[in-house]
Protein backbone atom coordinates (compact mmCIF):
# COMPACT_ATOMS: atom_id res chain seq x y z
CA UNK A 1 0.00 0.00 0.00
CA UNK A 2 1.41 3.38 -1.00
CA UNK A 3 1.34 6.70 0.83
CA UNK A 4 -0.39 8.32 -2.13
CA UNK A 5 -2.19 11.65 -1.91
CA UNK A 6 -4.34 10.70 -4.89
CA UNK A 7 -7.85 9.40 -4.26
CA UNK A 8 -7.91 7.41 -7.51
CA UNK A 9 -4.73 5.56 -6.58
CA UNK A 10 -6.04 4.89 -3.09
CA UNK A 11 -9.31 3.59 -4.53
CA UNK A 12 -7.54 1.17 -6.88
CA UNK A 13 -5.17 -0.08 -4.18
CA UNK A 14 -7.94 -0.66 -1.64
CA UNK A 15 -10.15 -2.38 -4.19
CA UNK A 16 -7.25 -4.71 -4.97
CA UNK A 17 -6.72 -5.38 -1.26
CA UNK A 18 -10.40 -6.25 -0.87
CA UNK A 19 -10.16 -8.57 -3.86
CA UNK A 20 -7.36 -10.47 -2.19
CA UNK A 21 -9.47 -10.88 0.94
CA UNK A 22 -12.83 -11.72 -0.61
CA UNK A 23 -13.28 -13.75 -3.79
CA UNK A 24 -16.84 -12.43 -4.14
CA UNK A 25 -15.52 -8.96 -4.96
CA UNK A 26 -15.74 -8.22 -8.70
CA UNK A 27 -14.85 -5.05 -10.58
CA UNK A 28 -16.35 -3.52 -13.70
CA UNK A 29 -14.98 -0.71 -15.81
CA UNK A 30 -16.16 1.43 -18.71
CA UNK A 31 -12.86 1.72 -20.60
CA UNK A 32 -11.27 4.10 -18.08
CA UNK A 33 -9.50 1.58 -15.85
CA UNK A 34 -6.14 3.32 -16.12
CA UNK A 35 -7.76 6.57 -14.98
CA UNK A 36 -9.92 5.22 -12.17
CA UNK A 37 -7.10 2.82 -11.20
CA UNK A 38 -9.44 -0.17 -11.12
CA UNK A 39 -6.90 -1.61 -13.55
CA UNK A 40 -4.86 -2.65 -10.50
CA UNK A 41 -7.63 -5.11 -9.65
CA UNK A 42 -7.85 -6.30 -13.25
CA UNK A 43 -4.14 -7.01 -13.52
CA UNK A 44 -4.24 -9.41 -10.58
CA UNK A 45 -7.75 -10.80 -11.01
CA UNK A 46 -8.53 -10.75 -14.75
CA UNK A 47 -11.21 -13.42 -14.28
CA UNK A 48 -13.11 -11.07 -11.93
CA UNK A 49 -12.58 -7.87 -13.93
CA UNK A 50 -14.92 -6.81 -16.72
CA UNK A 51 -14.18 -3.91 -19.07
CA UNK A 52 -17.46 -3.37 -20.88
CA UNK A 53 -16.15 -0.54 -23.04
CA UNK A 54 -17.78 2.88 -23.32
CA UNK A 55 -21.14 1.47 -22.29
CA UNK A 56 -21.94 2.66 -18.79
CA UNK A 57 -25.55 1.50 -18.85
CA UNK A 58 -24.44 -2.02 -19.73
CA UNK A 59 -21.82 -1.89 -16.98
CA UNK A 60 -24.41 -1.21 -14.29
CA UNK A 61 -26.83 -3.77 -15.70
CA UNK A 62 -24.08 -6.41 -15.75
CA UNK A 63 -23.09 -5.46 -12.21
CA UNK A 64 -26.71 -5.88 -11.14
CA UNK A 65 -26.72 -9.42 -12.52
CA UNK A 66 -23.47 -10.25 -10.74
CA UNK A 67 -24.82 -8.82 -7.48
CA UNK A 68 -28.03 -10.81 -7.85
CA UNK A 69 -25.88 -13.94 -8.04
CA UNK A 70 -24.10 -13.14 -4.77
CA UNK A 71 -21.17 -10.97 -5.86
CA UNK A 72 -20.17 -7.55 -4.49
CA UNK A 73 -19.77 -5.51 -7.66
CA UNK A 74 -17.67 -2.34 -7.86
CA UNK A 75 -18.29 -0.18 -10.97
CA UNK A 76 -15.85 2.60 -11.83
CA UNK A 77 -15.80 5.42 -14.37
CA UNK A 78 -15.98 9.22 -14.50
CA UNK A 79 -18.59 10.50 -12.08
CA UNK A 80 -20.48 12.44 -14.73
CA UNK A 81 -21.05 9.21 -16.68
CA UNK A 82 -21.80 6.79 -13.85
CA UNK A 83 -24.39 9.12 -12.31
CA UNK A 84 -25.80 10.74 -15.45
CA UNK A 85 -25.51 8.41 -18.39
CA UNK A 86 -26.36 5.33 -16.30
CA UNK A 87 -28.88 6.98 -13.94
CA UNK A 88 -31.75 4.81 -15.14
CA UNK A 89 -29.88 1.61 -14.36
CA UNK A 90 -28.71 2.95 -10.99
CA UNK A 91 -32.28 3.81 -10.05
CA UNK A 92 -34.48 1.23 -11.73
CA UNK A 93 -32.34 -1.89 -11.43
CA UNK A 94 -29.80 -1.41 -8.66
CA UNK A 95 -31.57 0.82 -6.13
CA UNK A 96 -35.11 -0.50 -6.52
CA UNK A 97 -33.65 -4.01 -6.45
CA UNK A 98 -31.55 -3.14 -3.38
CA UNK A 99 -28.60 -4.81 -5.05
CA UNK A 100 -25.07 -4.93 -3.69
CA UNK A 101 -23.50 -2.69 -6.33
CA UNK A 102 -20.93 -0.02 -5.47
CA UNK A 103 -20.50 2.92 -7.85
CA UNK A 104 -17.24 4.88 -7.85
CA UNK A 105 -17.51 8.26 -9.54
CA UNK A 106 -13.97 9.35 -10.36
CA UNK A 107 -12.86 12.80 -11.62
CA UNK A 108 -15.83 14.40 -9.87
CA UNK A 109 -16.50 18.10 -9.46
CA UNK A 110 -14.25 20.35 -11.51
CA UNK A 111 -11.21 18.06 -11.28
CA UNK A 112 -11.31 17.00 -14.94
CA UNK A 113 -10.30 20.58 -15.71
CA UNK A 114 -9.18 20.08 -19.29
CA UNK A 115 -12.32 18.44 -20.71
CA UNK A 116 -14.84 21.07 -19.68
CA UNK A 117 -18.49 20.92 -18.72
CA UNK A 118 -19.29 17.61 -20.43
CA UNK A 119 -16.84 15.76 -18.16
CA UNK A 120 -17.21 17.75 -14.93
CA UNK A 121 -19.78 16.37 -12.49
CA UNK A 122 -21.08 19.29 -10.44
CA UNK A 123 -24.47 17.69 -9.65
CA UNK A 124 -23.52 14.02 -9.20
CA UNK A 125 -23.93 13.83 -5.43
CA UNK A 126 -27.36 15.44 -5.69
CA UNK A 127 -28.46 12.84 -8.24
CA UNK A 128 -27.31 9.95 -6.09
CA UNK A 129 -28.64 11.42 -2.83
CA UNK A 130 -32.07 11.67 -4.43
CA UNK A 131 -32.24 7.91 -5.09
CA UNK A 132 -33.99 6.12 -2.20
CA UNK A 133 -31.73 3.65 -0.41
CA UNK A 134 -28.48 4.92 -1.96
CA UNK A 135 -25.60 5.55 0.44
CA UNK A 136 -23.34 8.44 -0.67
CA UNK A 137 -19.73 8.67 0.54
CA UNK A 138 -17.60 11.76 -0.16
CA UNK A 139 -14.11 11.16 1.26
CA UNK A 140 -11.81 14.12 1.93
CA UNK A 141 -8.45 12.53 1.14
CA UNK A 142 -6.76 9.29 0.14
CA UNK A 143 -6.96 7.81 3.63
CA UNK A 144 -10.70 8.38 3.86
CA UNK A 145 -11.09 6.98 0.34
CA UNK A 146 -9.64 3.69 1.58
CA UNK A 147 -12.09 3.76 4.50
CA UNK A 148 -14.96 4.49 2.12
CA UNK A 149 -14.10 1.54 -0.14
CA UNK A 150 -14.08 -0.84 2.81
CA UNK A 151 -17.27 0.63 4.25
CA UNK A 152 -18.97 0.29 0.86
CA UNK A 153 -18.11 -3.40 0.73
CA UNK A 154 -19.66 -3.90 4.17
CA UNK A 155 -22.87 -1.98 3.47
CA UNK A 156 -25.69 -4.18 2.26
CA UNK A 157 -27.05 -2.35 -0.78
CA UNK A 158 -26.10 0.33 -3.32
CA UNK A 159 -23.33 2.82 -2.53
CA UNK A 160 -21.88 5.79 -4.43
CA UNK A 161 -18.30 6.92 -3.71
CA UNK A 162 -17.30 10.36 -5.02
CA UNK A 163 -13.60 11.08 -5.62
CA UNK A 164 -11.60 13.69 -7.51
CA UNK A 165 -8.83 13.41 -10.07
CA UNK A 166 -6.15 15.61 -8.50
CA UNK A 167 -3.97 14.98 -5.45
CA UNK A 168 -5.36 16.18 -2.11
CA UNK A 169 -3.51 17.02 1.11
CA UNK A 170 -3.38 14.25 3.70
CA UNK A 171 -5.86 15.07 6.47
CA UNK A 172 -6.59 11.83 8.29
CA UNK A 173 -3.98 9.73 10.03
CA UNK A 174 -3.41 6.07 9.25
CA UNK A 175 -5.26 5.04 12.42
CA UNK A 176 -8.45 6.93 11.57
CA UNK A 177 -11.63 4.92 11.40
CA UNK A 178 -14.73 5.27 9.27
CA UNK A 179 -17.22 7.78 10.71
CA UNK A 180 -20.87 8.31 9.83
CA UNK A 181 -21.19 11.47 11.93
CA UNK A 182 -19.23 14.73 11.48
CA UNK A 183 -15.51 14.28 12.10
CA UNK A 184 -14.10 17.21 14.08
CA UNK A 185 -10.72 18.19 12.66
CA UNK A 186 -10.07 21.43 14.59
CA UNK A 187 -11.59 23.04 17.66
CA UNK A 188 -13.15 26.49 17.64
CA UNK A 189 -15.83 28.59 19.31
CA UNK A 190 -17.13 31.20 16.86
CA UNK A 191 -17.97 29.55 13.57
CA UNK A 192 -18.30 25.97 12.32
CA UNK A 193 -17.05 25.08 8.84
CA UNK A 194 -18.65 21.92 7.47
CA UNK A 195 -16.98 20.49 4.38
CA UNK A 196 -16.65 17.33 2.35
CA UNK A 197 -14.39 16.03 -0.39
CA UNK A 198 -11.73 18.35 -1.73
CA UNK A 199 -13.11 21.35 0.17
CA UNK A 200 -12.21 19.90 3.56
CA UNK A 201 -8.55 20.85 3.14
CA UNK A 202 -9.64 24.31 2.00
CA UNK A 203 -11.84 24.60 5.06
CA UNK A 204 -8.80 23.95 7.24
CA UNK A 205 -6.92 26.68 5.40
CA UNK A 206 -9.86 29.02 5.93
CA UNK A 207 -9.74 28.34 9.67
CA UNK A 208 -6.12 29.53 9.69
CA UNK A 209 -7.10 32.71 7.86
CA UNK A 210 -9.92 33.35 10.32
CA UNK A 211 -7.55 32.81 13.26
CA UNK A 212 -5.34 35.59 11.89
CA UNK A 213 -8.44 37.80 11.95
CA UNK A 214 -9.20 36.97 15.56
CA UNK A 215 -12.01 34.51 14.75
CA UNK A 216 -12.07 31.00 16.18
CA UNK A 217 -13.24 28.47 13.60
CA UNK A 218 -13.87 24.75 14.00
CA UNK A 219 -13.75 22.47 10.96
CA UNK A 220 -15.73 19.24 10.60
CA UNK A 221 -15.59 16.80 7.72
CA UNK A 222 -18.75 15.15 6.41
CA UNK A 223 -17.60 11.84 4.91
CA UNK A 224 -21.11 10.40 4.63
CA UNK A 225 -23.41 12.71 2.69
CA UNK A 226 -26.25 10.19 2.81
CA UNK A 227 -27.69 9.07 5.14
CA UNK A 228 -26.99 12.62 6.32
CA UNK A 229 -26.33 13.02 10.07
CA UNK A 230 -29.12 15.58 10.55
CA UNK A 231 -29.38 15.31 14.33
CA UNK A 232 -25.62 15.34 14.87
CA UNK A 233 -25.18 18.44 12.69
CA UNK A 234 -28.06 20.19 14.46
CA UNK A 235 -26.57 19.47 17.90
CA UNK A 236 -23.12 20.55 16.76
CA UNK A 237 -24.36 23.79 15.24
CA UNK A 238 -25.90 24.90 18.53
CA UNK A 239 -22.38 25.34 19.93
CA UNK A 240 -21.50 28.04 17.40
CA UNK A 241 -22.58 31.50 16.36
CA UNK A 242 -22.72 30.55 12.67
CA UNK A 243 -22.20 27.67 10.22
CA UNK A 244 -20.63 27.76 6.75
CA UNK A 245 -20.64 24.77 4.40
CA UNK A 246 -18.07 24.19 1.65
CA UNK A 247 -18.28 21.78 -1.27
CA UNK A 248 -17.01 21.28 -4.83
CA UNK A 249 -20.57 20.69 -6.02
CA UNK A 250 -23.65 22.74 -6.80
CA UNK A 251 -25.34 24.17 -3.72
CA UNK A 252 -28.51 22.43 -4.89
CA UNK A 253 -28.97 18.96 -3.42
CA UNK A 254 -25.59 18.66 -1.74
CA UNK A 255 -24.07 19.59 1.62
CA UNK A 256 -25.56 23.09 1.70
CA UNK A 257 -29.07 21.77 1.11
CA UNK A 258 -28.73 18.97 3.67
CA UNK A 259 -27.31 21.30 6.30
CA UNK A 260 -30.09 23.82 5.74
CA UNK A 261 -32.59 21.02 6.33
CA UNK A 262 -30.74 19.92 9.47
CA UNK A 263 -30.88 23.48 10.83
CA UNK A 264 -34.46 24.25 9.83
CA UNK A 265 -35.51 24.66 13.48
CA UNK A 266 -32.17 26.03 14.70
CA UNK A 267 -31.40 29.63 15.62
CA UNK A 268 -27.86 29.27 14.27
CA UNK A 269 -27.50 31.05 10.91
CA UNK A 270 -25.76 29.34 7.99
CA UNK A 271 -24.37 30.16 4.58
CA UNK A 272 -22.42 28.23 1.98
CA UNK A 273 -19.53 28.16 -0.48
CA UNK A 274 -20.42 26.00 -3.48
CA UNK A 275 -20.85 26.10 -7.24
CA UNK A 276 -23.76 28.25 -8.35
CA UNK A 277 -26.42 26.92 -10.72
CA UNK A 278 -23.96 26.57 -13.58
CA UNK A 279 -21.82 24.09 -15.47
CA UNK A 280 -18.05 23.94 -15.43
CA UNK A 281 -15.64 24.94 -18.18
CA UNK A 282 -12.18 24.11 -19.49
CA UNK A 283 -9.06 25.50 -17.82
CA UNK A 284 -5.31 25.03 -17.63
CA UNK A 285 -5.48 23.45 -14.16
CA UNK A 286 -7.97 22.70 -11.42
CA UNK A 287 -6.89 25.63 -9.22
CA UNK A 288 -7.94 28.05 -11.96
CA UNK A 289 -11.42 26.59 -11.89
CA UNK A 290 -11.64 26.50 -8.12
CA UNK A 291 -10.80 30.20 -8.04
CA UNK A 292 -13.17 30.99 -10.88
CA UNK A 293 -16.09 29.38 -9.01
CA UNK A 294 -15.17 30.89 -5.66
CA UNK A 295 -14.09 27.63 -4.03
CA UNK A 296 -11.17 29.13 -2.13
CA UNK A 297 -10.10 29.30 1.53
CA UNK A 298 -10.30 33.09 1.34
CA UNK A 299 -13.91 32.99 0.22
CA UNK A 300 -14.82 30.54 2.97
CA UNK A 301 -13.18 32.83 5.52
CA UNK A 302 -14.89 35.93 4.10
CA UNK A 303 -18.26 34.19 4.13
CA UNK A 304 -17.79 33.15 7.75
CA UNK A 305 -16.64 36.59 8.86
CA UNK A 306 -19.52 38.29 7.07
CA UNK A 307 -22.05 35.92 8.61
CA UNK A 308 -20.68 36.59 12.09
CA UNK A 309 -20.93 40.35 11.55
CA UNK A 310 -24.64 40.03 10.79
CA UNK A 311 -25.06 38.57 14.28
CA UNK A 312 -23.70 41.72 15.89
Amino acid sequence: MSDTLNQRQAYGEELLALGRENENIVALEADLGKSTMSILFGQEFPERYFNVGIAEQNMLSTAAGLAASGKIAFCSTFSVFITGRAYDQARQTIAIGKLNVKLCGSSSGLSDFGDGSTHQAVEDAALMCAIPGMTVLTPCDAAETRLAVRAAAEIDGPVFIRIVRNDLPAILGKDAGFMQEPRMLTDGSDVLILAHGSMTARGLEAAKILKSRGISAAVANIGVLKPFPYEAVSRLAEKFKAVVTAEEHTYIGGLASATALALRTSSTPMDYIAIDDSFGQSAGNVDELMSCYGLTPENIADKAEGLLKTQG
